[in-house]
């Protein structure tokens, strides 16, 4: 399989140990899903996209560097992974299936918004962990995540190819994890001259990308404005 870059690989690093099943949205074509399943990180990895050739073309990528024993099939043994054609919005976790991480990662936040919500709808009364990578207005999607209630575990900035990316560990629990900050809180903490940098410069690039769209929507930006205006850097304090 095609090695990841830093994004994915950061993404990779955060699914620990302990989850029964990991349901990757393949919006990254199923790359991370499959590292996942390289290292063995659940007994049960779930590929989920809505496009039938995609699926089709990543059964048989799986099979052939994975495969499917068919005599541990006929046995009953669980598979170590599955392929679902379907809708992630409408995507129904498996009731019993132990502790679960649902993985998306690779598009607009708007649309990632939407994409939670449905799954939320559709498990009301399953607590169910999310490992979240927007591309884009995460300030948005952030909005939503505290619209539901939903507490997080870890959150962290990536650079790569000069772009920056935020990820958002949650989980659906009650009462567990901490709340969402509408800009980050987790995510500014460096620990090296390079994330101090990365920081620095992702929130003067937020800052300036609110205050461009000021220009034409005047006060409905304000607070996002005043949200990226409110973050200090560890070197500010």
């Amino acid at each position: 399989m095609v090695k990841l870059g830093k994004r994915l690989q950061a993404l990779d690093a955060m699914v620990v140990a302990g989850y029964d099943q990991i349901w990757d949205g393949c919006c990254d074509h199923g790359l991370l899903g499959a590292a996942l399943l390289s290292r063995r990180a659940a007994p049960l990895i779930h590929f989920v996209d809505l496009v039938p050739a995609l699926m089709q073309q990543l059964a048989h990528q799986l099979q052939r560097h994975f495969p499917l024993s068919a005599a541990a099939a006929d046995e009953g043994v669980q598979p170590r992974w599955q392929v679902h054609c379907c809708d992630l919005t409408s995507l129904r976790l498996d009731a019993a299936g132990g502790r679960q991480l649902v993985i998306i990662a690779g598009v607009g936040g708007d649309l990632m918004a939407r994409m939670v919500e449905g799954l939320c709808l559709t498990n009301p009364n399953l607590s169910f962990d999310l490992l979240l990578c927007p591309a884009n207005h995460a300030y948005n999607l952030r909005a939503q995540l505290i619209a539901l209630g939903l507490g997080l575990k870890h959150e962290q900035l990536v650079a790569d190819n000069r772009r920056y990316y935020e990820l958002l560990l949650l989980t659906t629990e009650p009462g567990a994890g901490r709340a969402v900050s509408p800009a980050g809180d987790q995510l500014w903490q460096t620990s090296n001259p390079e994330q101090a940098v990365n920081a620095a410069r992702y929130r003067e690039q937020s800052l300036r990308h609110y205050q461009r769209m000021q220009l034409s929507q005047g006060e409905r930006v304000q607070p996002q404005i005043e949200a990226y205006q409110r973050v200090q850097l560890p070197s500010e304090m």
